[in-house]
């Protein structure tokens, strides 16, 4: 669960409930994003045409969404359905569920030790953006992936105790953003070469890319461990930021971070 006051990024992924369907708009609920409300026109529910929503869309039905628009002043969210394909909704609704076990996992340690679990969750969020993989990478590595986060040696060791019983490692996900700007007339194809660069062979590991939306790619690094998907991502990102650099053209990779709650 983010922080009450997060809201979240135009281009993201979001898991959400059907509150409410009317003839032309569906109210749904971002479970991630506590009070946070949002709403999926009839022209985001599915490509074509639509004679009735409800065949697509019911209450109570969980969904995954692309967050189209923001308006943090009129508290305001737009949402997209038709956007989002079958593997990213599969990839999501795993990506929800095993934050949900973490966050429970993260309430054990606390109860054991007499931690705040706010504490646990800031250190994992800055070092990973997301809870769960800071699980797999105390199953990885141990006291060495322990270090970073300044814990006592109480709650070090209940964090292996729970991440040993409950995580099972076959492979890591590290994901960032592409940020590429070309103003050049051959622009388009600068881009490409940029997007073509950060797809480099390398053993074991899977780079894909996903257009978020001018100017922004997502790229996501599948790997055996956390220390060769972080040599892979940055690899990638490199490749392409100097492809864009090279042609005298902007660019940037943001790692995936928590948001600051306001």
């Amino acid at each position: 669960m983010h922080e009450i006051n997060e809201w979240p990024e135009e281009g993201e992924l979001v898991v959400c409930t059907v509150e409410d369907v009317k003839d032309f708009v569906a109210f749904v609920r971002l479970d991630e994003y506590e009070n946070k409300k949002g709403l999926i026109h009839i022209s985001e529910i599915a490509t074509g045409w639509i004679k009735y929503i409800r065949d697509f869309v019911r209450e109570g039905q969980k969904i995954v969404c692309k967050v189209l628009n923001v308006d943090t002043d009129r508290g305001h969210i737009d949402l997209s359905l038709k956007d989002v394909n079958e593997h990213q909704r599969r990839e999501k609704i795993q990506e929800w569920k095993n934050e949900q076990k973490a966050e429970k996992w993260i309430g054990f340690v606390a109860e054991a030790t007499g931690t705040e679990p706010h504490a646990v969750k800031e250190a994992f969020y800055t070092h990973f953006g997301l809870l769960y993989p800071a699980f797999e990478e105390i199953v990885t590595e141990g006291d060495a992936a322990l270090k970073k986060f300044g814990f006592s040696k109480s709650v070090n060791e209940a964090l292996k105790t729970v991440a040993a019983e409950n995580v099972k490692i076959s492979k890591v996900t590290i994901t960032g953003t592409l940020v590429l700007t070309s103003m050049k007339p051959d622009g388009v194809n600068i881009i490409r070469r940029a997007l073509r660069s950060a797809q480099p062979k390398i053993d074991d590991v899977e780079i894909d890319l996903t257009y978020l939306g001018a100017p922004n790619y997502r790229i996501k690094v599948t790997a055996p461990d956390y220390k060769r998907g972080e040599r892979a991502i940055e690899k990638a990102a490199k490749a392409a930021i100097g492809v864009m650099e090279r042609a005298g053209d902007a660019a940037k990779f943001v790692r995936k971070q928590k948001a600051k709650s306001a």
